[in-house]
């Protein structure tokens, strides 16, 4: 049975359609709520995104969020009746609050909504989640958030790869490496939001190791998505940060207990001067009239 029962929902279609779209008209610039599905004044929006996802595969639609003309929607499938609720997998979706136009954004388990993040200067606080691929099997976590785009008019999701976001953790170590994963979702001093992760393959000296060091941000001048892998200094500073997380956002942090970030944190703070004082060096800039001044004279 699905989660909103069609047989009640059907009974405000006809009533409520052409209302919606004035409804959505009438929204104030860059307002963003999420759907009451116990509000009368939600029900349009409810039965508009229920009849665009007819034709697709739920059981129940989760969250709704609107920002001007697009809803920003989350359902859940249930394999059986019987199947455990922790078994459910999710799917986000854009639905177009002008059109039935619906674009699948992507799909998971143990979806967890978390604090509203700011990646850009002067630009709305976006939604965020981490999810996970698999309910039955060692699990990857991801990172994503969702914004609106005002150019195609519709919700998309964040650095997007092969389907997924950020892939923060992986429970598959390759055999025979010594791997070592680290992330964080941290904050500049101006509040603007990013995420780095670092990987470490330790090959046990069959070949040197290998370290893989990137950071998810946005473009502060054009606003675009960035995934840049880090090399050299910058990939130093990087892993400093997210070994020490000073800076990192309360729980969106892992790896930090791992001996290598220890290894790491104990050497870069414990490094002596590279400048050591030659060895006739005598300490002839003592003050005149001390006791070591006139011995040598």
């Amino acid at each position: 049975m699905r989660g909103i029962a069609r047989g009640l929902i059907a009974i405000f279609v006809l009533a409520t359609l052409a209302a919606s779209s004035r409804l959505f008209g009438q929204q104030p610039s860059g307002a963003f709520y999420w759907v009451d599905f116990h509000a009368p004044q939600d029900q349009s929006v409810v039965v508009w995104v229920t009849r665009a996802l007819e034709p697709e595969k739920w059981t129940a639609i989760r969250e709704i969020g609107v920002e001007y003309d697009a809803a920003l929607v989350v359902t859940t499938l249930r394999a059986t009746p019987q199947s455990p609720a922790n078994a459910d997998t999710f799917a986000v979706w854009n639905v177009s609050l002008t059109s039935h136009l619906v674009t699948p954004l992507f799909k998971g388990v143990n979806l967890r909504w978390l604090d509203w993040m700011h990646f850009a200067e002067g630009k709305p606080l976006e939604p965020a989640v981490l999810y996970e691929n698999c309910s039955d099997c060692p699990a990857d976590t991801y990172f994503t958030s969702f914004h609106y785009d005002v150019t195609q008019h519709m919700w998309t999701a964040r650095w997007m790869k092969g389907g997924q976001g950020i892939h923060l953790w992986s429970a598959h170590p390759p055999p025979g490496v010594a791997w070592t994963q680290v992330y964080a979702v941290m904050a500049d001093p101006n509040g603007i939001e990013l995420v780095g992760t670092w990987e470490h393959f330790d090959y046990g000296g069959r070949q040197p190791s290998e370290d893989y060091v990137y950071q998810y941000d946005l473009d502060p001048w054009s606003g675009l998505e960035r995934t840049q892998q880090l090399n050299g200094k910058q990939a130093d500073a990087m892993k400093q940060r997210l070994c020490r997380a000073d800076d990192a956002v309360t729980g969106l942090e892992r790896g930090q207990d791992a001996p290598l970030c220890e290894q790491y944190l104990k050497l870069r703070f414990n490094r002596r001067p590279d400048s050591i004082p030659p060895a006739n060096n005598r300490g002839q800039s003592l003050p005149p009239g001390s006791h070591s001044s006139h011995q040598s004279q």
